[in-house]
């Protein structure tokens, strides 16, 4: 069968894991107008799968096959590209199963392969399992890392957008004490150029990037602590020498709502909760991950599996709407 003539970006949406909400709100988003406004949306998955939760919660959606060419692609369909992987009628919805942390792995590899190719002009994942990956014996942590490797990108940015506040992260998942000890001069050094570098791949090339400070008051000349003084300051100074700019340290408690206002274009964030607490609680359900500086372009959710609440049918897709939205959004500019 022909496909219908497709005008807008190809958004691979792998569903996640299929024992959470990620079927459900990619059943809902791909159902919506909003989230194919301006993109084309093609869940990447288990077709029986969607089928299931689409039954089980009365969604009424047309769950429509396609291939890799997007062959017999419905406009008002949910098109999804059929990811098999052992175990799938074994699954139990709202539990922790190796058999369902290898589906969600299965249906991102898939979705990486279609973006390298080119099939898709970007991904935007729903949400898997962590103890589910563990279990199917897959090595890496979550879809960083998976993206990362699959890619060949040895430490990929993480960018949150929501409205116009764009943070980036210098550490993730660490430590806190193990993130104030990464909080060096050249790290920081190196993350500024690559912020940089990743905004532009956005089509981002005006403004200021800010720095939060890592201290309160950015350590009050080392009333509070050295960190700026000894490494976040040195680093400002060699990145402004380099062409950057950049801008800080400016104290946590205000450069995020300055960097909403407009000040800046983007905020670097030096620790996992610094950022994410800025972002969601601005607005929790429209806060966007990107995943940057690897030869292909994903956003993605930024909430769990919610397992308590998967098969109730009563899991909002706002989030995975913003997520394919955004994805579109910047597909169009997006260089490796």
């Amino acid at each position: 069968m022909a496909r219908a003539e497709i005008t807008k970006p190809v958004i691979a949406v792998p569903i996640g894991d299929p024992n959470g909400i990620g079927p459900e709100i990619v059943i809902k988003a791909l159902s919506e107008q909003a989230a194919c406004a301006d993109a084309t949306p093609v869940a990447i998955g288990s077709a029986e799968v969607l089928r299931r939760h689409n039954a089980l919660m009365g969604l009424g959606a047309n769950i429509n096959e396609v291939d890799l060419s997007l062959s017999g692609f419905l406009p008002q369909a949910v098109n999804v590209l059929d990811i098999q992987s052992p175990g799938l009628d074994e699954l139990l919805i709202g539990s922790v199963q190796g058999a369902a942390g290898l589906a969600a792995f299965s249906s991102i590899k898939a979705s990486c392969e279609m973006a390298l190719s080119g099939k898709a002009a970007a991904v935007a994942t729903a949400p898997i399992n962590k103890e589910s990956i563990k279990a199917a014996g897959v090595k890496f942590i979550g879809h960083t890392e998976m993206y990362g490797a699959l890619t060949g990108t040895a430490d990929p940015l993480t960018m949150f957008e929501v409205r116009n506040l764009r943070v980036f992260f210098l550490t993730r998942h660490l430590s806190l004490s193990d993130s104030i000890k990464a909080c060096k001069k050249d790290r920081i050094v190196d993350y500024l150029k690559r912020c940089w570098e990743a905004l532009g791949n956005l089509g981002i090339h005006e403004g200021t990037m800010a720095v939060a400070g890592l201290n309160p008051h950015c350590g009050e000349h080392g009333l509070f602590g050295n960190e700026e003084a000894e490494e976040i300051e040195p680093a400002i100074k060699e990145a402004k020498e380099l062409g950057l700019a950049v801008e800080g340290p400016i104290g946590a408690d205000s450069v995020f709502a300055l960097a909403l206002k407009g000040r800046y274009n983007s905020v670097l964030s030096l620790y996992h909760d610094q950022g994410h607490i800025a972002t969601k609680t601005l607005d929790f359900e429209r806060t966007i991950s990107l995943t940057l500086g690897m030869p292909i372009l994903r956003a993605s959710v930024d909430h769990g599996t919610a397992l308590d609440i998967a098969g109730k049918g009563i899991a909002s897709s706002v989030s995975m709407t913003e997520a394919i939205r955004l994805a579109a959004k910047y597909a169009p500019y997006f260089r490796a």
